[in-house]
């Protein structure tokens, strides 16, 4: 008996038709060379907080979809279809909502995160792929035998990043619950800030099909304080993003070295994504709708990894690449003439990223997102994350816990590296390959 069983599915439409006048949205040029795969995420309310009876589920159900018709007359482009590259269709088709049946308790899956089954939890395993769908978004709600319930979403990449989607899906839990004054509303008009111009228009990425391995590590506060500690003696209060980045960068790098026969005499470039709403002159606001986020990179030489000034090398070139990006890039973002300084970062950059004898690992980081805010009448998720990429060398880094102390890291790499890199005793003395989320 298979254990998820979709029980409903139907097209979402925005509760008030868009008007004439927004029919086409433009997109911004980060938009237009963004891949179109989709962004998953999943939201796990605790057991025994709904009625499983036909009745309820229904009654659930339905505030669900009447909250997310009214978010999407806001949100009115993701109820859109993909027009071209440079626009999205604003007809009001909708987005597709599927609810599912879980054959499991969701303290049993909460105990023992299986990737299998939260890969069964998201709306036809859309999650990260790369697909021809002119469609933006999608959902499944999923209930629990035990009365726990996990919504999972979907949003296209190409008119959404990590920011898009959780204030997308604060906007709807806000709704949901009639916040008032509460509900965000999104910002539309980043096409005019970012504008295409002489900027390139490079070719959409296509995911490499290959032998890949994900997994699931998290990193405890006390731990990462511990890390932290090893760094501080020479860099000033480095972030535990900055922390838990240089480890789980030179655990890959030592598993890429033990597979790979010319991997010790080549060189490895980080590449560090940058949410650019918060380092522009004046601020984006957290709701400006798009693929707002840019990247710096880091290039490491073969250096010996048992080095102990590894961690802080690295840590202090990832804080001047970021320094330079925000004071040199970030504060003309936006300007009248904005892609001529795009242009002078795409120089600069070109020589570094064309190089074929390096190994390169992209990482994002969502924390600090207000993931865990979205209380649509019945509280706030007990547990909210993700899954592993399908492309190799990326690294997604998302809060732990409500706290927000911690780190979940979802790490993809071949699968041989895989087996190497999950059995790295300097990794595991601080963190824990895909733990309880229970204590």
């Amino acid at each position: 008996m298979d254990m998820i069983e979709i029980i409903k599915r139907e097209t979402i439409k925005p509760s008030s038709p868009t008007p004439q006048h927004n029919r086409i949205h433009n997109l911004c040029w980060f938009d237009q060379i963004s891949t179109p795969f989709f962004i998953p995420i999943l939201l796990f309310y605790r057991h025994g907080l709904f009625n499983t009876s036909i009745n309820a589920v229904s009654e659930t159900s339905s505030l669900l979809i009447n909250s997310l018709s009214k978010t999407l007359s806001k949100y009115y482009p993701f109820a859109g279809r993909i027009r071209d590259r440079e626009s999205i269709l604003c007809n009001d088709e909708g987005v597709d909502f599927l609810v599912a049946k879980v054959k499991q308790d969701l303290s049993s899956l909460l105990h023992n995160p299986k990737a299998e089954i939260l890969h069964l939890l998201f709306p036809d395993n859309l999650q990260w792929r790369n697909t021809d769908v002119s469609f933006l978004l999608a959902v499944q709600v999923n209930y629990f035998d035990c009365g726990g319930l996990a919504i999972g979403v979907c949003m296209s990449h190409k008119l959404s990043d990590a920011a898009t989607l959780v204030s997308f899906i604060n906007c709807w839990a806000s709704t949901a619950r009639n916040a008032g004054r509460d509900v965000s509303f999104p910002v539309l008009n980043v096409a005019s800030l970012f504008p295409r111009g002489d900027l390139p228009l490079f070719p959409e990425a296509v995911h490499w099909k290959g032998n890949y391995a994900s997994r699931r590590f998290v990193f405890e506060a006390e731990k990462i304080n511990s890390l932290k500690a090893v760094i501080s003696e020479k860099v000033e209060n480095p972030t535990r993003v900055e922390a838990v980045t240089a480890l789980l960068y030179k655990s890959a790098i030592k598993a890429s070295r033990a597979v790979v026969s010319n991997a010790k005499t080549s060189s490895h470039l980080l590449v560090q994504q940058v949410n650019m709403r918060t380092r522009m002159v004046p601020e984006l606001p957290e709701t400006s709708v798009g693929s707002l986020s840019w990247f710096f990179p880091v290039l490491w030489g073969s250096i010996e990894m048992d080095d102990q000034s590894f961690f802080v090398g690295l840590v202090s070139r990832m804080r001047e690449a970021f320094t330079k990006l925000c004071s040199s890039f970030a504060d003309k973002f936006g300007g009248e003439d904005w892609f001529l300084e795009m242009l002078e970062i795409l120089k600069e950059y070109k020589g570094l990223l064309s190089r074929s004898d390096q190994v390169v690992y992209r990482f994002s980081s969502w924390c600090r997102f207000p993931v865990y805010e979205a209380d649509f009448g019945w509280g706030k998720p007990v547990w909210v994350t993700s899954v592993g990429t399908v492309d190799k060398n990326v690294i997604i880094l998302m809060d732990h816990g409500k706290n927000g102390g911690g780190i979940e890291a979802f790490v993809t790499l071949e699968e041989d590296e895989m087996f190497v890199f999950e059995c790295d005793q300097e990794l595991l003395a601080f963190a824990s390959c895909n733990p309880s989320v229970l204590y």
